[in-house]
């Protein structure tokens, strides 16, 4: 048997250093509680920090605490918030400092420019366009920095009814678009849909903000899952990043499985399909000790 594990597989750089800002709050509150502190302020992260249950589950145990609503942000009275890697619109941080909580912004910084980008362009009187998904807590925070002139396109059906006339924009003195992505959307799909704006009348500038790593995680899936029987991709249900990269090697490799542990990988599928060659790919929220386990299962079973 042979497995080819992809070298992007695991954390992005966005993620980890959320996760691990995470991990050492969490320390440092309970050394504070050990030595015996009164007041020692608890630990909220607004959303979870990254899509994965096992972490966030671990997390908990810690005793950090997961915001997910603005509504919840304001019953607090103290306390300290973590902006995750997703990011949050602007009016979260004004929240934040209404109620004079303290914030450690982890967003990533790939994501704070989209931020700077849109807000940017809003104020230039550009109308923006988000492509990505819209329920997404990225691109929910990039439209929080887009002003009121904005839309989010996520397939060719949006991208068609948008073609075919936004009352937003129906003076023609003021036409101009700019267009930016959630930075792991599927890259051939954005240049698709970008391809359909285009024909448009409108003045259009296209910023192409999909991380480099996800272009290049997607790309290494890819190539991976044409070379080999098999393909396993591990990342939690609710990972956007992991269901496009299962979506890329679905294309190139029939026999591709979606897992989020080990728990839900099946031996004998792969058993019973003669599989000689097995390739491995995980999201950008999917922990190094969850990727290993599977990896050494899958060879020690073959």
């Amino acid at each position: 048997m042979e497995i080819k594990l992809a070298k992007s597989a695991g954390f992005c750089f966005g993620v980890k250093r959320a996760v691990d800002m995470v991990y050492e709050q969490a320390q440092k509150r309970e050394e504070r509680l050990d030595a015996g502190e009164e007041q020692v302020p608890d630990i909220y992260t607004f959303g979870p920090v990254i899509h994965n249950e096992e972490v966030v589950k671990d997390l908990k145990k810690r005793g950090v605490k997961v915001l997910r609503t603005e509504e919840e942000l304001k019953t607090l009275e103290d306390g300290i918030v973590i902006i995750r890697s997703h990011g949050v619109g602007e009016h979260i941080y004004e929240t934040i400092r209404e109620k004079g909580l303290e914030n450690i912004d982890m967003t990533c910084p790939f994501v704070k420019k989209i931020h700077n980008i849109v807000k940017r362009e809003s104020e230039a009187g550009k109308y923006i366009i988000i492509i990505g998904d819209p329920n997404h807590p990225e691109v929910i925070g990039i439209r929080g920095w887009a002003g009121k002139r904005a839309c989010v396109i996520e397939n060719e059906k949006d991208a068609r009814e948008f073609c075919l006339g936004n009352t937003e924009l129906d003076d023609e003195s003021d036409n101009k678009i700019c267009i930016v992505s959630q930075t792991t959307f599927n890259y051939n799909k954005f240049k698709y849909l970008v391809e359909i704006l285009l024909k448009t009348r409108y003045d259009i500038s296209v910023l192409n903000t999909i991380c480099n790593a996800t272009k290049e995680r997607q790309t290494e899936a890819e190539h991976i899952a044409n070379e080999v029987d098999a393909m396993i991709v591990i990342g939690d249900k609710h990972s956007s990043n992991t269901q496009k990269l299962f979506e890329i090697c679905k294309k190139a490799c029939e026999n591709t499985y979606y897992i989020q542990t080990l728990d839900d990988l099946n031996m004998n599928q792969l058993k019973l399909k003669s599989v000689e060659a097995v390739g491995i790919t995980a999201g950008a929220s999917t922990p190094n000790n969850i990727i290993e386990e599977v990896q050494n299962n899958v060879r020690l079973n073959f």
